[in-house]
Protein backbone atom coordinates (compact mmCIF):
# COMPACT_ATOMS: atom_id res chain seq x y z
CA UNK A 1 0.00 0.00 0.00
CA UNK A 2 2.66 2.52 1.06
CA UNK A 3 4.33 2.96 -2.35
CA UNK A 4 1.10 3.60 -4.27
CA UNK A 5 -0.25 5.92 -1.59
CA UNK A 6 2.94 7.95 -1.39
CA UNK A 7 3.14 8.17 -5.18
CA UNK A 8 -0.47 9.38 -5.44
CA UNK A 9 0.37 12.32 -3.20
CA UNK A 10 3.59 13.08 -5.05
CA UNK A 11 1.82 12.96 -8.41
CA UNK A 12 -0.33 15.86 -7.23
CA UNK A 13 2.63 17.68 -5.74
CA UNK A 14 0.93 17.73 -2.35
CA UNK A 15 2.61 18.10 1.02
CA UNK A 16 1.23 16.44 4.16
CA UNK A 17 -0.44 19.75 5.04
CA UNK A 18 -2.19 19.95 1.66
CA UNK A 19 -3.41 16.35 1.95
CA UNK A 20 -4.68 16.98 5.49
CA UNK A 21 -6.64 19.99 4.24
CA UNK A 22 -8.24 17.88 1.49
CA UNK A 23 -9.08 15.07 3.94
CA UNK A 24 -10.56 17.52 6.41
CA UNK A 25 -12.77 19.10 3.72
CA UNK A 26 -13.96 15.66 2.58
CA UNK A 27 -14.73 14.65 6.16
CA UNK A 28 -16.67 17.85 6.82
CA UNK A 29 -18.89 17.14 3.82
CA UNK A 30 -19.78 13.86 5.55
CA UNK A 31 -20.48 15.63 8.84
CA UNK A 32 -17.32 14.16 10.44
CA UNK A 33 -14.50 15.91 12.29
CA UNK A 34 -10.91 14.74 12.01
CA UNK A 35 -8.38 14.84 14.89
CA UNK A 36 -5.77 17.59 15.15
CA UNK A 37 -3.37 18.06 12.23
CA UNK A 38 -0.43 16.50 14.10
CA UNK A 39 -2.43 13.33 14.70
CA UNK A 40 -3.57 13.09 11.06
CA UNK A 41 -0.01 13.73 9.87
CA UNK A 42 1.23 10.82 11.98
CA UNK A 43 -1.44 8.61 10.41
CA UNK A 44 -0.24 9.59 6.94
CA UNK A 45 3.33 8.74 7.91
CA UNK A 46 2.26 5.27 9.06
CA UNK A 47 0.20 4.65 5.90
CA UNK A 48 2.97 5.79 3.55
CA UNK A 49 5.98 4.33 5.38
CA UNK A 50 4.73 1.16 7.05
CA UNK A 51 1.58 0.16 5.23
CA UNK A 52 -0.92 -2.00 7.11
CA UNK A 53 -4.69 -1.81 7.38
CA UNK A 54 -6.70 1.38 7.84
CA UNK A 55 -10.31 2.01 8.70
CA UNK A 56 -12.95 2.12 5.97
CA UNK A 57 -13.61 5.76 6.89
CA UNK A 58 -10.10 6.93 6.04
CA UNK A 59 -9.90 4.67 2.99
CA UNK A 60 -13.03 6.31 1.57
CA UNK A 61 -11.62 9.78 2.26
CA UNK A 62 -8.35 8.94 0.50
CA UNK A 63 -10.15 7.51 -2.51
CA UNK A 64 -12.25 10.68 -2.71
CA UNK A 65 -9.41 13.20 -2.47
CA UNK A 66 -7.16 11.28 -4.87
CA UNK A 67 -10.06 10.30 -7.19
CA UNK A 68 -8.81 6.72 -7.25
CA UNK A 69 -10.18 3.34 -6.23
CA UNK A 70 -9.11 1.26 -3.25
CA UNK A 71 -7.35 -1.10 -5.65
CA UNK A 72 -5.50 1.71 -7.41
CA UNK A 73 -4.22 3.03 -4.08
CA UNK A 74 -3.43 -0.47 -2.83
CA UNK A 75 -5.41 0.05 0.37
CA UNK A 76 -6.14 -2.65 2.92
CA UNK A 77 -9.26 -2.12 5.00
CA UNK A 78 -9.03 -3.03 8.69
CA UNK A 79 -11.44 -5.79 9.64
CA UNK A 80 -12.17 -6.75 6.03
CA UNK A 81 -13.14 -10.42 5.82
CA UNK A 82 -10.81 -12.65 3.85
CA UNK A 83 -13.65 -14.66 2.37
CA UNK A 84 -15.98 -11.86 1.33
CA UNK A 85 -17.41 -8.46 2.07
CA UNK A 86 -18.83 -7.39 5.42
CA UNK A 87 -22.29 -7.46 3.88
CA UNK A 88 -21.86 -11.08 2.81
CA UNK A 89 -20.75 -12.06 6.29
CA UNK A 90 -23.71 -10.26 7.84
CA UNK A 91 -26.09 -12.00 5.44
CA UNK A 92 -24.56 -15.37 6.29
CA UNK A 93 -25.09 -14.70 9.99
CA UNK A 94 -28.72 -13.85 9.37
CA UNK A 95 -28.64 -10.09 9.89
CA UNK A 96 -26.58 -7.01 10.53
CA UNK A 97 -24.46 -6.83 13.68
CA UNK A 98 -25.27 -4.45 16.53
CA UNK A 99 -22.96 -1.53 15.87
CA UNK A 100 -21.31 0.45 18.65
CA UNK A 101 -21.75 4.19 18.54
CA UNK A 102 -18.72 5.70 20.22
CA UNK A 103 -18.49 9.25 21.48
CA UNK A 104 -15.87 11.44 23.13
CA UNK A 105 -17.37 10.87 26.59
CA UNK A 106 -17.03 7.10 26.35
CA UNK A 107 -13.50 7.38 24.98
CA UNK A 108 -12.64 9.59 27.96
CA UNK A 109 -13.98 6.99 30.41
CA UNK A 110 -11.89 4.25 28.76
CA UNK A 111 -8.82 6.50 28.86
CA UNK A 112 -9.35 7.29 32.56
CA UNK A 113 -9.72 3.60 33.42
CA UNK A 114 -6.52 2.72 31.56
CA UNK A 115 -4.65 5.47 33.39
CA UNK A 116 -6.02 4.34 36.76
CA UNK A 117 -4.83 0.77 36.11
CA UNK A 118 -1.48 2.12 34.90
CA UNK A 119 -0.89 4.08 38.10
CA UNK A 120 -1.87 1.14 40.32
CA UNK A 121 0.36 -1.15 38.28
CA UNK A 122 3.40 1.02 39.03
CA UNK A 123 2.76 0.61 42.75
CA UNK A 124 1.39 -2.93 43.00
CA UNK A 125 2.79 -4.82 40.01
CA UNK A 126 1.08 -6.86 37.36
CA UNK A 127 0.09 -9.98 39.29
CA UNK A 128 -2.61 -8.16 41.27
CA UNK A 129 -4.01 -6.33 38.27
CA UNK A 130 -3.52 -8.52 35.22
CA UNK A 131 -7.06 -9.97 35.18
CA UNK A 132 -8.54 -6.50 35.50
CA UNK A 133 -6.33 -5.15 32.72
CA UNK A 134 -7.06 -8.11 30.44
CA UNK A 135 -10.81 -7.64 30.96
CA UNK A 136 -10.43 -3.94 30.16
CA UNK A 137 -8.61 -4.83 26.93
CA UNK A 138 -11.37 -7.27 25.99
CA UNK A 139 -14.01 -4.58 26.55
CA UNK A 140 -12.28 -2.01 24.35
CA UNK A 141 -11.51 -4.61 21.69
CA UNK A 142 -15.19 -5.52 21.44
CA UNK A 143 -16.18 -1.85 21.21
CA UNK A 144 -13.68 -1.19 18.44
CA UNK A 145 -14.61 -4.30 16.51
CA UNK A 146 -18.25 -3.25 16.29
CA UNK A 147 -17.74 0.51 16.05
CA UNK A 148 -18.89 2.56 13.10
CA UNK A 149 -16.08 4.09 11.03
CA UNK A 150 -14.92 7.54 11.98
CA UNK A 151 -12.60 9.53 14.18
CA UNK A 152 -14.04 8.11 17.41
CA UNK A 153 -13.26 4.57 16.30
CA UNK A 154 -9.69 5.66 15.63
CA UNK A 155 -9.49 7.18 19.12
CA UNK A 156 -10.83 3.97 20.66
CA UNK A 157 -8.27 1.94 18.71
CA UNK A 158 -5.56 4.16 20.19
CA UNK A 159 -6.85 3.40 23.68
CA UNK A 160 -6.95 -0.32 22.84
CA UNK A 161 -3.31 -0.18 21.78
CA UNK A 162 -2.27 1.46 25.04
CA UNK A 163 -4.30 -0.89 27.24
CA UNK A 164 -3.10 -4.01 25.39
CA UNK A 165 0.53 -2.89 25.67
CA UNK A 166 0.05 -2.43 29.43
CA UNK A 167 -1.55 -5.86 29.78
CA UNK A 168 1.22 -7.36 27.66
CA UNK A 169 3.86 -5.90 29.96
CA UNK A 170 2.05 -7.27 33.00
CA UNK A 171 1.93 -10.70 31.38
CA UNK A 172 5.66 -10.50 30.72
CA UNK A 173 6.30 -9.52 34.34
CA UNK A 174 4.24 -12.53 35.39
CA UNK A 175 6.42 -14.82 33.27
CA UNK A 176 3.72 -15.46 30.64
CA UNK A 177 5.79 -14.87 27.54
CA UNK A 178 3.28 -16.35 25.09
CA UNK A 179 0.44 -14.21 26.43
CA UNK A 180 2.70 -11.16 26.47
CA UNK A 181 3.43 -11.68 22.77
CA UNK A 182 -0.27 -12.12 21.92
CA UNK A 183 -1.28 -8.94 23.74
CA UNK A 184 1.46 -6.95 22.03
CA UNK A 185 0.18 -8.21 18.70
CA UNK A 186 -3.22 -6.81 19.67
CA UNK A 187 -1.53 -3.55 20.68
CA UNK A 188 0.40 -3.10 17.44
CA UNK A 189 -2.63 -3.97 15.27
CA UNK A 190 -4.78 -1.46 17.17
CA UNK A 191 -2.08 1.21 16.94
CA UNK A 192 -1.88 0.74 13.18
CA UNK A 193 -5.63 1.22 12.85
CA UNK A 194 -5.53 4.32 15.05
CA UNK A 195 -2.84 5.83 12.85
CA UNK A 196 -0.97 7.08 15.92
CA UNK A 197 2.73 6.68 15.13
CA UNK A 198 3.71 7.26 18.76
CA UNK A 199 1.48 4.46 20.04
CA UNK A 200 2.64 2.09 17.32
CA UNK A 201 6.31 2.85 17.99
CA UNK A 202 5.89 2.30 21.72
CA UNK A 203 4.05 -1.02 21.32
CA UNK A 204 6.54 -2.37 18.75
CA UNK A 205 9.56 -1.44 20.84
CA UNK A 206 8.03 -2.85 24.00
CA UNK A 207 7.43 -6.09 22.10
CA UNK A 208 11.20 -6.30 21.72
CA UNK A 209 11.44 -6.89 25.47
CA UNK A 210 9.29 -10.00 25.03
CA UNK A 211 11.85 -11.22 22.50
CA UNK A 212 14.69 -10.49 24.95
CA UNK A 213 13.04 -12.58 27.65
CA UNK A 214 12.53 -15.35 25.10
CA UNK A 215 16.26 -15.32 24.33
CA UNK A 216 15.82 -13.83 20.85
CA UNK A 217 18.38 -11.06 21.36
CA UNK A 218 19.22 -10.47 17.69
CA UNK A 219 15.54 -10.26 16.74
CA UNK A 220 14.90 -7.86 19.62
CA UNK A 221 17.74 -5.59 18.52
CA UNK A 222 16.49 -5.57 14.94
CA UNK A 223 12.90 -4.82 15.96
CA UNK A 224 13.68 -1.90 18.25
CA UNK A 225 16.24 -0.43 15.82
CA UNK A 226 13.74 -0.59 12.95
CA UNK A 227 11.05 0.92 15.14
CA UNK A 228 13.27 3.84 16.11
CA UNK A 229 14.22 4.44 12.48
CA UNK A 230 10.59 4.36 11.34
CA UNK A 231 9.56 6.76 14.10
CA UNK A 232 12.33 9.26 13.35
CA UNK A 233 11.38 12.75 14.44
CA UNK A 234 7.69 12.03 13.90
CA UNK A 235 7.15 11.22 17.59
CA UNK A 236 7.56 13.45 20.67
CA UNK A 237 11.08 13.93 22.04
CA UNK A 238 10.35 11.96 25.23
CA UNK A 239 9.39 8.93 23.17
CA UNK A 240 12.47 9.38 20.98
CA UNK A 241 14.58 9.19 24.16
CA UNK A 242 12.61 6.15 25.34
CA UNK A 243 13.17 4.34 22.05
CA UNK A 244 16.91 5.07 22.20
CA UNK A 245 17.09 3.75 25.75
CA UNK A 246 15.17 0.62 24.74
CA UNK A 247 17.66 0.05 21.93
CA UNK A 248 20.48 0.57 24.43
CA UNK A 249 19.06 -2.17 26.65
CA UNK A 250 18.74 -4.56 23.71
CA UNK A 251 22.37 -3.88 22.77
CA UNK A 252 23.51 -4.31 26.38
CA UNK A 253 21.75 -7.68 26.49
CA UNK A 254 23.83 -8.69 23.50
CA UNK A 255 27.04 -7.49 25.17
CA UNK A 256 27.65 -4.64 22.70
CA UNK A 257 28.98 -2.15 25.27
CA UNK A 258 30.12 0.66 22.99
CA UNK A 259 26.95 0.76 20.90
CA UNK A 260 24.75 0.54 23.99
CA UNK A 261 26.46 3.47 25.70
CA UNK A 262 26.39 5.51 22.50
CA UNK A 263 22.63 5.29 22.07
CA UNK A 264 22.09 5.89 25.80
CA UNK A 265 24.08 9.12 25.44
CA UNK A 266 21.84 10.02 22.49
CA UNK A 267 18.79 9.36 24.66
CA UNK A 268 20.05 11.83 27.26
CA UNK A 269 20.72 14.40 24.54
CA UNK A 270 17.20 14.32 23.10
CA UNK A 271 15.39 14.05 26.44
CA UNK A 272 13.41 17.29 26.96
CA UNK A 273 13.56 19.20 30.24
CA UNK A 274 9.84 18.61 30.74
CA UNK A 275 8.37 15.30 29.45
CA UNK A 276 5.32 15.70 27.21
CA UNK A 277 1.99 15.18 28.96
CA UNK A 278 0.48 13.63 25.81
CA UNK A 279 2.34 10.36 26.48
CA UNK A 280 0.80 8.90 29.67
CA UNK A 281 2.22 5.47 28.90
CA UNK A 282 5.84 6.66 28.82
CA UNK A 283 7.28 7.09 32.32
CA UNK A 284 10.59 8.76 31.60
CA UNK A 285 12.48 11.71 33.04
CA UNK A 286 16.14 12.36 33.84
CA UNK A 287 15.97 10.18 36.95
CA UNK A 288 14.33 7.26 35.18
CA UNK A 289 16.82 7.57 32.33
CA UNK A 290 19.71 7.41 34.82
CA UNK A 291 18.19 4.25 36.29
CA UNK A 292 17.87 2.77 32.81
CA UNK A 293 21.50 3.57 32.06
CA UNK A 294 22.51 1.95 35.35
CA UNK A 295 20.51 -1.14 34.42
CA UNK A 296 22.36 -1.44 31.12
CA UNK A 297 25.73 -0.95 32.81
CA UNK A 298 24.86 -3.65 35.35
CA UNK A 299 23.89 -5.99 32.51
CA UNK A 300 27.31 -5.34 31.00
CA UNK A 301 29.06 -6.11 34.31
CA UNK A 302 30.24 -2.51 34.77
CA UNK A 303 30.86 -1.52 38.41
CA UNK A 304 30.26 2.13 37.42
CA UNK A 305 26.58 1.20 37.50
CA UNK A 306 26.62 1.45 41.30
CA UNK A 307 26.82 5.24 41.35
CA UNK A 308 24.11 5.64 38.71
CA UNK A 309 21.77 3.18 40.43
CA UNK A 310 22.33 4.47 43.96
CA UNK A 311 21.47 7.99 42.86
CA UNK A 312 18.38 6.72 41.05
CA UNK A 313 17.24 4.79 44.15
CA UNK A 314 17.49 7.89 46.31
CA UNK A 315 15.63 9.99 43.72
CA UNK A 316 12.92 7.36 43.30
CA UNK A 317 11.95 7.16 46.96
CA UNK A 318 11.41 3.78 48.58
CA UNK A 319 7.97 2.28 48.09
CA UNK A 320 6.83 4.70 45.36
CA UNK A 321 7.37 2.40 42.38
CA UNK A 322 7.18 -1.24 43.42
CA UNK A 323 8.21 -3.03 40.23
CA UNK A 324 10.81 -0.40 39.31
CA UNK A 325 12.45 -0.61 42.72
CA UNK A 326 12.68 -4.40 42.45
CA UNK A 327 14.49 -4.13 39.13
CA UNK A 328 16.76 -1.37 40.40
CA UNK A 329 17.83 -3.35 43.46
CA UNK A 330 18.49 -6.44 41.34
CA UNK A 331 20.69 -4.28 39.13
CA UNK A 332 22.53 -2.95 42.21
CA UNK A 333 23.08 -6.51 43.40
CA UNK A 334 24.53 -7.41 39.99
CA UNK A 335 26.84 -4.40 40.04
CA UNK A 336 28.10 -5.09 43.58
CA UNK A 337 28.58 -8.73 42.65
CA UNK A 338 30.69 -7.66 39.67
CA UNK A 339 32.83 -5.58 42.07
CA UNK A 340 33.26 -8.57 44.36
CA UNK A 341 31.23 -7.09 47.22
CA UNK A 342 29.16 -10.16 48.07
CA UNK A 343 27.69 -8.66 51.26
CA UNK A 344 26.14 -5.65 49.50
CA UNK A 345 25.06 -7.80 46.57
CA UNK A 346 23.13 -10.16 48.83
CA UNK A 347 21.63 -7.28 50.83
CA UNK A 348 20.08 -5.74 47.72
CA UNK A 349 19.09 -9.14 46.32
CA UNK A 350 17.22 -10.03 49.52
CA UNK A 351 15.44 -6.66 49.60
CA UNK A 352 14.52 -7.14 45.94
CA UNK A 353 13.22 -10.62 46.74
CA UNK A 354 11.00 -9.21 49.49
CA UNK A 355 9.57 -6.55 47.17
CA UNK A 356 9.15 -9.05 44.33
CA UNK A 357 6.97 -11.12 46.64
CA UNK A 358 4.66 -8.12 47.02
CA UNK A 359 4.48 -7.25 43.33
CA UNK A 360 4.42 -10.86 42.10
CA UNK A 361 7.17 -10.27 39.55
CA UNK A 362 8.17 -13.71 38.28
CA UNK A 363 10.48 -12.00 35.82
CA UNK A 364 12.60 -10.43 38.56
CA UNK A 365 12.39 -13.48 40.82
CA UNK A 366 14.28 -15.50 38.21
CA UNK A 367 17.08 -12.91 38.24
CA UNK A 368 17.12 -12.87 42.06
CA UNK A 369 17.29 -16.66 42.31
CA UNK A 370 20.33 -16.69 40.05
CA UNK A 371 21.97 -13.96 42.13
CA UNK A 372 21.40 -15.58 45.50
CA UNK A 373 22.68 -18.90 44.16
CA UNK A 374 25.97 -17.37 43.00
Amino acid sequence: MSDRLRQARRDLGWTHSRLILALREAAQQRGETLPQNASVSRRISVWENQGGAMSEFYAELLCEVYDKTVLELGLTIAGEAAEGSAAAVAQELGGLPAFTRLDAGLIGLLRDQTQSIRLMDRRLGGEALFRQTAAHVETIESLVRHALPGAQREAAADELGQAAALAGWQALDNGQIGEAWRLHEVATAAARESGELAGLSYARAQQAFVLLDAGEVDAAQSLVAATRTDAGSGVPATLQAWLLAAEGEALANGGDRDSALRVLDQAADVMPDQPESELPYVMLDAGHLARWRGHCLARLGETSAIEELTGALVAMGEGQYGRAEVGLRVDLALAFHARGDVTEARLHARRANELAGRTGSQRQRRRITDLLAS
